[in-house]
């Protein structure tokens, strides 16, 4: 296997970036509403349950992040996911989880 190069200070500041922009609840919520596909806000407020001004700033967040795409037709902005390693990152994320809840309930069952 080839020997990675570790990034640079700059470079590292970005991967912090994106993770802080991943590193709440409600965004994550979001992104998980978009694995199916683009949506309008009014569609993303009621899939997350949040309020429409506490998605709309999430969603610019995670559009100046460049983890979502936007979009405006007429009146209605949809958005969706615009960096395809995030489904890729959310599985490892997710599959670990599961994979260590899974163990401890064993643990506590026995």
């Amino acid at each position: 296997m080839a020997k990675k190069v570790p990034l640079s200070d700059e470079a590292l500041e970005h991967v912090a970036r994106r993770f802080a922009a991943l590193a709440e609840p409600m965004r994550l919520r979001l992104i998980q509403a978009l694995f199916e596909g683009e949506l309008n806000v009014n569609a993303l407020v009621e899939a997350t349950g949040g309020t429409q001004a506490n998605v709309s700033r999430h969603l610019q967040t995670l559009t100046q992040a460049h983890i979502l795409s936007r979009r405006k037709e007429g009146l209605q902005v949809f958005y969706a996911i615009a960096d395809p390693t995030i489904f890729k990152l959310c599985e490892l994320v997710c599959g670990s989880l599961e994979k260590q809840f899974a163990r401890q309930a064993d643990s506590l069952g026995r």
